[in-house]
């Protein structure tokens, strides 16, 4: 009788999500799972501590040391813990640097040493979601190019197209997120004298709160955790995807408004351009100005309207989870052979 190829023990190492915190990178590495499991054993360890302060994260360090795999994968987040793994048998998922553009000071030299300084020479492979980041990370001189390879993120196949006409005399335009680079202070602005509803997916300060009330925006605010099924909802029934972000690793709203079938809005920096492909109108998330007539030209002209979304679902087209599932398979067999 022939016995089944033992199958390669990978562990995902995944950082323990704050309660309103970004569930991004761990429902995408379910979904990862989904596919490579039927090659691999995926084991998953979530840090049994939330990454703040010296002790919690020092304890998850410890953790990750004492459950090691045949692969180590750091999902992303928590970089600081590769510092005791075995170099030879682990992997790092970066999925931005936007620490390093949003501190300052003594707490910027101690994210660059332990989220990147440390944890790059402590990895076989490193993999980012787009060229911007690799671009990003190689900037720091930290690591060789060859040690970086390129995996975009897959959408959940939960994301469908939903058909509905465009509300043109009153668009529903959708923001996830709220943190600093998701630019609100230049969002909100921007939709001044633009009759619209404007939808938030996350908490907002009363600096927020403020700045839509100077300029008379019609706000709809989700500040509690959506269900999945709730968040797809949100993007069937909006008219317009916002993400005029500064930064992004990635930009996974683009694509899932791709695939809704709904038109999307997203800055020209860092990594948005490569995901957005000629897919979303593209403006300057610094230029206010630029932001109002992006969202103008989009509510006007029904013909680029079309053409946006039309661009959309062939755009989406370029992130299939059975290709990127691949791509990790690659990496996986070729860290599992060294000793």
């Amino acid at each position: 009788m022939i016995q089944d190829k033992k199958k390669i023990k990978v562990v995902f190492f995944n950082r323990k999500p704050r309660h309103l915190g970004n569930f991004s990178i761990e429902m995408y590495f379910k979904l990862m799972q989904e596919y490579l499991q039927e090659n691999f054993e995926i084991i998953n360890k979530e840090m049994p501590f939330e990454s703040n302060g010296l002790f919690n994260r020092l304890f998850n360090t410890i953790f990750c040391t004492l459950n090691q795999g045949e692969v180590n994968h750091i999902t992303g987040d928590i970089h600081y813990v590769a510092a005791f793994l075995k170099k030879y048998k682990t992997i790092l998922t970066i999925h931005d640097c936007g620490m390093l553009y949003e501190s300052k000071g003594l707490k910027k030299k101690i994210f660059n040493f332990f989220w990147f300084k440390l944890p790059l020479k402590k990895v076989q492979i490193i993999t980012v979601n787009s060229y911007a980041t690799k671009v990003d990370v190689l900037k720091l001189n930290y690591c060789k190019p060859d040690m970086i390879e390129v995996i975009y993120v897959c959408i959940s196949p939960e994301f469908k197209q939903i058909e509905k006409s465009f509300n043109s005399e009153n668009p529903r335009i959708l923001q996830i997120g709220t943190a600093v680079n998701k630019n609100l202070k230049h969002l909100i602005p921007a939709l001044k004298d633009i009759k619209c509803t404007l939808v938030i997916i996350g908490k907002i300060d009363s600096e927020i709160k403020n700045l839509a009330n100077e300029n008379n925006i019609n706000l709809e605010l989700h500040d509690r955790r959506l269900s999945d099924e709730e968040v797809r909802e949100e993007y069937n029934k909006c008219d317009i995807l916002s993400l005029v972000s500064t930064l992004e690793g990635f930009g996974m709203p683009i694509i899932e408004a791709n695939v809704v079938g709904r038109v999307c809005i997203t800055g020209n920096t860092s990594s948005m351009p490569e995901i957005a492909g000629n897919a979303s109108h593209i403006v300057n998330p610094f230029d206010i100005h630029d932001i109002h007539l992006g969202f103008k030209k989009i509510i006007d002209d029904k013909e680029y309207r079309d053409s946006l979304i039309t661009n959309g679902f062939k755009n989406a087209t370029r992130f299939s989870a059975v290709a990127l599932a691949n791509q990790y398979s690659k990496l996986y067999n070729k860290i599992a052979i060294n000793k």
